[in-house]
């Protein structure tokens, strides 16, 4: 199974992609968590990627198909199947990581596109909080920690992402619109796009995928 996630910030793209990787043993291909692994280290490259993060910005497609390429290329598993999340973002990376599939004779089976009001997504993620240490994700309202501040899974510290506010989500928002939602036509004219109610309870989402999937 072969599957990209589609959907704005804050739709919920991460808590189901967990579920698909547990359900259906799927690897996982986040783009964000290989870009935000890039910051860590504290390069030039790594520093650039962090502002434009910080401001809402998308990262050059260059350099995001690169990463997937190279992990398509080199460190995937064909076999066991798997699903990208947050790639791709334009219509012009859809092509790209059209045709490095086919060069490794693994063509997309399906796409879901999750989708949601704003005020549902400024909700959840100027609630959002993340810890430090494991990346764990966790929402003041929906989902606190049994400890204020204190990771459940590592003990780890739990802090607010930066880009996690109303004027920074707002600009996510414009440039989710304006790059990546033709995305959706394009994979539509494939006859691969599943549309998906994300309003509602994650486990909702659950119960839509699999009969999707089924």
């Amino acid at each position: 199974m072969r599957i990209v996630l589609l959907g704005p910030p804050g739709v919920g793209k991460g808590t189901l992609a967990d579920h698909l990787k547990e359900k259906y043993h799927l690897a996982h291909i986040s783009t964000g968590d290989m870009l935000r692994e890039e910051t860590k280290k504290d390069s030039p490259l790594g520093r650039e990627i962090k502002g434009l993060m910080e401001k809402g910005a998308l990262v050059s497609d260059e350099l995001v198909t690169r990463l997937v390429v190279q992990k398509i290329e080199h460190g995937l598993d064909l076999k066991r199947g798997f699903m990208f999340d947050g790639f791709p973002r334009t219509v012009k990376q859809a092509q790209d990581l059209d045709a490095a599939l086919e060069r490794v004779h693994a063509p997309l089976d399906c796409v879901l596109t999750l989708e949601a009001d704003f005020n549902v997504l400024l909700d959840r993620m100027t609630g959002r909080r993340v810890c430090r240490k494991c990346g764990a994700l966790y929402h003041v309202t929906y989902k606190p920690t049994a400890r204020e501040g204190i990771c459940d899974v590592c003990g780890g510290e739990i802090y607010q992402r930066a880009d996690d506010n109303e004027k920074t989500i707002k600009a996510r928002m414009e440039v989710y619109n304006k790059s990546t939602a033709p995305i959706i036509d394009y994979y539509a004219q494939q006859n691969k796009l599943k549309k998906l109610n994300a309003n509602v309870e994650a486990a909702e989402v659950r119960l839509a995928v699999a009969a999707v999937l089924k």
